[in-house]
């Protein structure tokens, strides 16, 4: 295993714990995030960045040792907005819904936040260029700790299903629809909305089986 491949490769020196040094992070993430965007990943340098932040570029080094675990943690940021994201689909009042609305409501609800953030695929697109072991690994802890979640509300709809069926349905519906909606967000207007209906249809007859009217009692 190679250094860059190390879990400890470009990680954060450190995490902000005062205001001031907080907001100083997020405007080097928002400086970076812009320029990803507008110039790419490779072109892009930690001296631009600092420029654009309008910090000194020793302070960029305070916090992050290179430009991969500036991109990591803008990675992160978007793990954790899209845990939070799911969180709030995901609440007692959601187990009483139909379904279909069920469906129509997550799914739009992603695509809307893949959509609404710029930066989004060119971040995620150079993490799986670069797919190092924290890359990796990150992404893992965050689909698996949705997964988990996920599972455990597929049994409050329906507590004839055990735990093993719920954590492969959840799997197969993460894995899915956030590769469908990924390839979604690289379709001009009218393909991203034949795909998401298309989406929503194939995770309706598939939920159907186990949490809708008519599910079915299944063994694993």
């Amino acid at each position: 295993m190679t250094a860059k491949n190390s879990p400890n490769a470009s990680k954060m020196r450190r995490q902000p714990q005062q205001m001031r040094s907080q907001e100083r992070v997020d405007s080097i993430l928002n400086a970076a995030e812009e320029l990803f965007i507008e110039m790419g990943y490779e072109q892009t340098t930690t001296r631009a960045i600092a420029t654009r932040a309008q910090v000194p570029v020793g302070s960029l080094y305070q916090f992050f040792p290179d430009k991969e675990a500036i991109l990591k943690a803008l990675a992160t940021r978007y793990f954790q907005q899209e845990y939070q994201l799911f969180a709030q689909l995901h609440t007692p009042e959601a187990e009483n819904l139909p379904v279909e609305v069920y469906v129509d409501r997550v799914i739009d609800a992603f695509d809307r936040f893949m959509n609404s953030h710029p930066g989004y695929r060119a971040v995620y697109e150079q993490m799986l260029n670069l797919m190092t072991y924290t890359a990796i690994a990150a992404m893992d802890e965050y689909e698996y700790r949705i997964v988990d979640e996920l599972a455990t509300f597929f049994t409050k709809l329906n507590p004839k299903l055990d735990i093993a069926r719920c954590q492969a349905i959840a799997l197969l519906v993460v894995k899915t629809v956030g590769d469908l909606l990924w390839l979604a967000t690289s379709q001009n207007p009218q393909m991203r909305q034949l795909l998401l209906t298309e989406t929503k249809i194939l995770m309706l007859g598939y939920l159907n089986n186990y949490i809708g009217n008519n599910s079915v009692e299944t063994n694993v």
